[in-house]
């Protein structure tokens, strides 16, 4: 049995112009967690970001959207964490993932931030803890390392796009046992989906 999560935050970067890159699969997410329990963003300056929460089982959560951008993100993640005195290990960090095909998504625990600036970031700001967990959107990679910022800061392409969301749907329909701790449940449930 994990933490029970009291914070899921979604990485992109603000603006219209961002909206449609593959960067902002974490965005989509949270949107989307939102939509679903029919809560509604608003912007907080305090977190440096877009917040809401949302009752899940009798228990409060947080959901942020750091308007830092992506670089940045860990100085919406702590100061939301720190207000709320919430521990690393209570953090879902939703984002999008080079190493994944669209349409793949994983729950992980604890790592390294692969190259992630938003991932590298948080890790920072939260006194160095890699503690939190992930949610990997996979976003496929463009093939070679000096072509991924053109690739992931560029329009998702309808096909891949549908994968993504449908890969979303997935990870919403597990997302009330990863918020109450049963990690371990919840990612069998969402790795073996097809």
């Amino acid at each position: 049995m994990s933490s029970r999560i009291q914070l899921v935050v979604g990485l992109g970067n603000p603006g219209a112009k961002y909206e449609p890159t593959r960067h902002n699969a974490g965005f989509w997410f949270v949107d989307a967690l939102a939509r679903r329990h029919g809560v509604t963003f608003k912007s907080e300056n305090k977190f440096h970001g877009e917040a809401c929460k949302l009752l899940l089982d009798g228990e409060e959560i947080w959901l942020l959207k750091p308007m830092t951008f992506m670089n940045k993100s860990g100085q919406a993640v702590a100061a939301l964490a720190r207000f709320y005195k919430i521990a690393p290990e209570a953090i879902l960090i939703a984002h999008d993932e080079l190493d994944l095909p669209p349409g793949t998504i994983r729950l992980k625990k604890g790592g390294g931030h692969g190259g992630h600036n938003g991932l590298r970031d948080s890790i920072t700001q939260l006194g160095n803890s890699k503690d939190f967990q992930r949610l990997r959107i996979g976003i496929g990679h463009p093939g070679h390392s000096s072509q991924v910022t053109g690739y992931v800061l560029g329009k998702t392409p309808a096909d891949e796009q549908r994968l993504i969301e449908q890969a979303i749907d997935n990870a919403l329909d597990v997302m009330p046992l990863a918020i109450s701790g049963e990690t371990e449940k919840a990612m069998n449930q969402l790795h073996t989906k097809r």
